[in-house]
């Protein structure tokens, strides 16, 4: 079974903004498969899907960013997943807008959501499904870039990788990881 989260902040005052684009990214995955993401429990909106004969966990941590681990851990302690099952989908500042990679572990690079992830679970082993955000410029602060909304000429590119985060997310189900790497990852 996977455990599939994208990361954001809950509320309507941050339902728009770049750092959300892991929950969009899940908005997207379920809409796809005709999945709900409506039950709260462990501290997250949780819902399951089927991606061929595979059963997931779909859910959106409601704990805020900086605390997202708790959430995660709690998911994994209550259900029959490893951390190899684990796929964590969020915003990445240090790709372009537009682009999607699929990455296996790695250090947390300063996001947040990961760093709580990480602290949590005690690995860094999961499944990382990256959305390029990009960086903002030099004069703005990063922690507001990321609580913006996308610019309006951003928005069509946003939700074209949004929509491809979605599928990277049934590629890696599906093919398994290094499978999905070499499919999206070219792009």
């Amino acid at each position: 079974m996977k455990i599939i989260v994208g990361l954001g902040n809950p509320g309507r005052k941050y339902e728009r903004t770049r750092h959300n684009a892991g929950f969009m990214a899940v908005d997207a995955l379920a809409r796809t498969l005709g999945a709900d993401i409506a039950q709260e429990k462990h501290s997250a909106l949780i819902g399951r899907i089927r991606i061929g004969s595979e059963e997931a966990i779909i859910a959106k941590p409601q704990t805020y960013m900086n605390d997202s681990g708790r959430a995660v851990s709690a998911i994994l302690r209550n259900t029959v997943a490893q951390v190899s099952d684990l796929v964590v989908i969020h915003d990445e500042l240090d790709l372009p807008l537009g682009t999607v990679r699929v990455k296996i572990s790695g250090g947390h690079g300063g996001h947040n959501g990961l760093r709580s992830i990480v602290e949590y679970i005690g690995s860094a082993e999961f499944i990382r499904v990256r959305i390029g955000i990009g960086r903002p410029a030099p004069e703005t602060d990063p922690a507001d870039y990321v609580l913006s909304p996308f610019l309006r000429e951003e928005q069509q590119t946003a939700a074209e990788s949004i929509a491809r985060a979605s599928d990277a997310v049934s590629m890696i189900v599906s093919e398994g990881p290094h499978g999905a790497m070499n499919i999206i990852n070219q792009k």
